[in-house]
């Protein structure tokens, strides 16, 4: 017996009106197959207006309330981590701010030079 016929006799499956939904303990989405609508569905979820580029939590979010597809948290963090404008707009800044460290005084002039860089 293939896996997916396991599945569909186990009640995870259910055909409504010629659609695949897949059913867990709270919710009933829509199942999806083809490639094309998938990446449909990420678009929709991430880039309409709606979405506005959210993050990879509240994207994964999105799509778990509509549809479902195998491996589709792996296919929406793909997905975030291509994104060109939120790679550019979420970029991390490096180290994080810590505690002020003391240095010693210095024992002589120039022993240490310090320089803010500015960038833009």
């Amino acid at each position: 017996m293939s896996i997916w016929k396991k599945a569909y006799d186990e009640g995870i499956f259910h055909l409504i009106d010629g659609l695949l939904y897949h059913r867990t303990k709270h919710t009933c989405v829509m199942a999806l197959t083809d490639r094309t609508l998938i990446k449909t569905i990420l678009h929709e979820c991430h880039y309409c207006v709606a979405a506005g580029h959210l993050s990879e939590d509240r994207t994964l979010e999105r799509v778990k309330a509509c549809s479902w597809w195998k491996n589709w948290k792996k296919d929406v963090s793909e997905y975030f981590q291509n994104c060109d404008t939120c790679q550019k707009a979420n970029r991390d800044t490096g180290r994080k701010f810590g505690m002020m460290i003391q240095i010693q005084e210095p024992k002589y002039p120039w022993e240490i030079v310090h320089m803010d860089w500015v960038t833009v």
